[in-house]
């Protein structure tokens, strides 16, 4: 029976989002200074209006910086990032190196999206000491992380599948890792990812630091903790409303044909609405559904290229498609504020991932609803759910458009959608007679002006720059070819500059 060190929070619900970018300043406590945070760390989090810890921060901090294991055990919103990611910054940051060289941490995510938020938000404070992380997971550029671990990194945020794969092809060692961090080890163990992780922990240094966060710790996840933290230090933040989210919790039974008419109503309430389903391909389905009836809907699960996935919570977050349908793997990387349904198109599979799902609403003090679409073989197995989750809501028998529903819709309320500013473009806006275009790329629709025939390149001896030589071409003399250049008029020409110098496409 694993013990903790309880830390009890008596103020109202914290539900600061995971892994946040300005954590709002606790009333009380002590500094990170106080902790034993190294200055310029302490300098760098007060740049990002971050001065006092949240208190799981509080709690596992001094532990942690003292070099000892560390299981903490918190929900959702608690700040767990920088529980364990100032420790590892700050120890990474007393021997900085610089040049190729193989990583020395390693923090372990179950999700993409989750990768990308460890990383934003700690990738610049690593910056003030001098520590490089980067990203490793799939659905991205292979050849990017590739070349950004040959370059050299201190820190490997990844999903488990992908380091795999790129241990396998060489690219990558954990010989040199002294700590380790597994964070929301509960999901991994729930999605099959163990075996995995445990693969990935032997091959890291026996005496590594172990850093271990999970909202739960039973099953797969104690295993865990027995095999490979050695008398680690306990840390629990036990707030109010840990138990089942503070969001008002219903559920209807549906017939089976009304169960999308129904889903349509509910998701043109205004606001936020996100909607989890059971697979891929019910995902895809219902978020084409949705979209023929004229609601701005995405959808993100793991089938997507990454790219897609970043688009779609980016279009969700800023409320220009404020409907989003999800797949359980992508639920714990969504930290999005003001998302005020959830609704279970698909029941979950067990009562940790109804409260996973049900927890992405009643967010930063902000209320929320809970919405269970039940057929009528699946009432029976759901409250029993609902009895593990501690949640009592009342079914009730509904068609689309009855006064439940309709009540429901008429509560929502609208978020107006965010604009992001278009970025500018690195080339110039036209061809100027001047050529002032300070060797950038021209543009790709011919707008430069071609030099007189004849005319040699502007640099004395030097190389063109890029992107000159595919329109200068025709102006050599008669006895001139270029690379690849077949003799003969009206033959196509490849330009000697093709595949080189160009980044890849994301």
């Amino acid at each position: 029976m694993t013990t903790f060190d309880t830390v009890d929070v008596p103020t109202a619900p914290d539900t600061t989002p995971e892994v946040p970018v300005v954590e709002a300043p606790a009333p009380t406590g002590p500094t990170f200074a106080q902790l034993g945070l190294p200055q310029q760390l302490v300098t760098a989090l007060e740049r990002r209006g971050i001065r006092h810890p949240f208190a799981i921060q509080a709690s596992a901090l001094p532990d942690a910086l003292a070099g000892r294991d560390v299981l903490g055990k918190a929900a959702t919103g608690s700040g767990k990032t920088l529980a364990f990611g100032l420790p590892l910054l700050a120890r990474l940051g007393e021997t900085a190196r610089r040049g190729p060289r193989a990583p020395r941490a390693l923090v372990l995510v179950p999700t993409r999206e989750l990768a990308q938020q460890v990383f934003d938000n700690l990738a610049p404070l690593g910056q003030s000491i001098g520590v490089q992380l980067t990203t490793v997971y799939g659905g991205a550029s292979m050849y990017r992380q590739i070349q950004q671990l040959r370059r050299g990194v201190d820190a490997v945020i990844a999903t488990p599948g992908r380091l795999q794969d790129l241990i396998g092809q060489g690219e990558v060692t954990l010989d040199e890792v002294s700590v380790t961090v597994v964070d929301e080890a509960d999901f991994m163990s729930d999605l099959g990812f163990l075996p995995v992780v445990q693969e990935l922990l032997d091959q890291t240094r026996p005496d590594a630091q172990r850093l271990l966060f999970s909202a739960t710790l039973d099953g797969e996840v104690d295993t865990l903790v027995r095999r490979y933290l050695k008398d680690p230090a306990r840390h629990e933040v036990k707030r109010a409303g840990d138990d089942a989210p503070p969001a008002e919790h219903l559920a209807y039974s549906i017939a089976f044909r009304d169960k999308v008419p129904v889903t349509e109503q509910l998701a043109a309430r205004p606001g936020r609405t996100l909607v989890f389903v059971r697979t891929q391909l019910g995902a895809d389905r219902l978020a084409g559904n949705l979209q023929a009836a004229g609601i701005k809907a995405e959808v993100i699960h793991g089938g997507l290229p990454q790219g897609a996935r970043r688009r779609a919570l980016e279009e969700f977050t800023d409320a220009r498609s404020p409907v989003l349908v999800a797949t359980d793997v992508a639920a714990r990387g969504i930290h999005v504020d003001d998302v005020s349904l959830v609704l279970h198109y698909d029941p979950p599979a067990d009562h940790k991932t109804y409260l996973h799902r049900s927890g992405r609403t009643a967010r930063a003090g902000a209320g929320g609803v809970v919405v269970s679409l039940l057929l009528p073989d699946q009432v029976g197995q759901a409250k029993r759910r609902f009895r593990q989750a501690k949640v009592e809501p009342e079914v009730s028998r509904v068609r689309p458009g009855d006064a439940p529903i309709a009540e429901l819709v008429a509560s929502g309320v609208h978020v107006e959608p965010v604009q992001r500013p278009v970025r500018e473009s690195r080339r110039p806006a036209g061809g100027h007679a001047s050529g002032g275009h300070g060797g950038r790329r021209p543009r790709r629709d011919g707008e430069r002006p071609r030099r007189p025939h004849g005319e040699r390149p502007r640099r004395d001896g030097d190389r063109p720059a890029y992107g000159e030589r595919a329109q200068g071409e025709r102006s050599r003399g008669s006895g001139e070819r270029s690379y690849g250049e077949r003799s003969g008029s009206g033959e196509r020409r490849s330009s000697p500059y093709r595949g080189q110098g160009r980044r890849p496409a994301d």
